[in-house]
């Protein structure tokens, strides 16, 4: 893919999408592609993080190893954002659905990104913020309905 091609992809995925073209630039010029068969694994749950993926052609389905289905990665799609940020283990597997290339962002190459550009970095921090305020959030009303539907149950633990 082009390199303003790939750029241009960039700008439109999430988390990428706050930071300017220069860091674009340098990212996809540093980054790995990587090409995956029908079938291949990109990563498996429980596997140690090595940073985040783009997809740029394909579809790639992520899911738990012991469900039957999961969720759809179409082009454009970020798999692993966390893991741009801190190595961690992975929740789920990535499997490519067909023929597929995705775009690897190391965490290194994301903190060299962001140490460049702080001006991207405050506004993804600020953005992540929002995220975990928005989940926070949903949290205490997930407590607050468990609460009003088992009240007593809940205190005495039985």
């Amino acid at each position: 893919m082009p390199l303003d091609d790939l750029i241009d992809l960039l700008a439109k995925v999430p988390v990428f999408d706050l930071l300017g073209r220069d860091a674009l630039r340098l990212m996809a010029f540093a980054a790995e592609t990587r090409r995956l068969r029908t079938g291949e694994y990109l990563f498996r749950q429980g596997e140690r993080s090595d940073g985040g993926y783009v997809v740029l052609s394909g579809e790639l389905e992520t899911r738990r190893e012991d469900a039957e289905s999961g969720r759809i990665q179409p082009k454009g799609a970020l798999i692993g954002r966390t893991a741009l940020f801190l190595r961690t283990k992975r929740p789920v597997s990535a499997i490519a659905r067909e023929r597929s290339e995705v775009l690897r962002i190391s965490l290194t190459l994301m903190r060299r990104t962001l140490e460049e550009y702080p001006d991207a970095a405050l506004a993804i921090r600020e953005a992540l913020a929002e995220d975990l305020d928005a989940l926070a959030g949903d949290l205490d009303r997930a407590r607050q309905l468990l609460d009003a539907v088992t009240p007593s149950e809940r205190r005495s633990g039985g």
